[in-house]
């Protein structure tokens, strides 16, 4: 009897060593993979000239350019305001109206607000992810 008391203690403290080696080992790769992330996301950081580009190539390929062929002074891309997590670029249609583009730095998550100034109509339109167009070719 105690001999099968003594095996079964020897299991279950054996059992008790795997299962804490495993946590400490699901612990070391979490922390490295969140190591990897923090690197990732450190690499894509979102540069001035990158939200430029982006929001440039965004506008060429959503709108019709043409109507500014003989006068490409009616139709614009520029750089707005700058906070410390977000860049401002700014697209004027031949209408007069404008759009304004809010780049986040980190992850390049971008929120679009069109305003009609004859109107004074301000209104969210949506969100794009700057990623998608910084690569596209015109």
């Amino acid at each position: 009897m105690k001999k099968q008391i003594v095996i079964v203690l020897a299991i279950l403290i054996t059992m008790m060593e795997l299962l804490s080696c495993n946590s400490k080992n699901k612990l070391t790769n979490s922390a490295n993979i969140n190591e990897n992330t923090i690197d990732i996301k450190s690499e894509k950081e979102i540069t001035k000239d990158m939200a430029y580009k982006g929001i440039e190539n965004y506008c060429h390929s959503e709108y019709d350019w043409s109507v500014a062929k003989d006068n490409p002074a009616i139709m614009s891309v520029e750089m707005g305001e700058e906070t410390d997590t977000e860049y401002q670029v700014i697209f004027r249609s031949y209408t007069g109206s404008f759009t304004y583009f809010y780049i986040n730095k980190s992850d390049g998550n971008t929120r679009i607000v069109e305003y009609v100034p004859t109107l004074d109509i301000k209104e969210e339109s949506g969100t794009i992810n700057l990623f998608d167009y910084v690569d596209k070719i015109n």
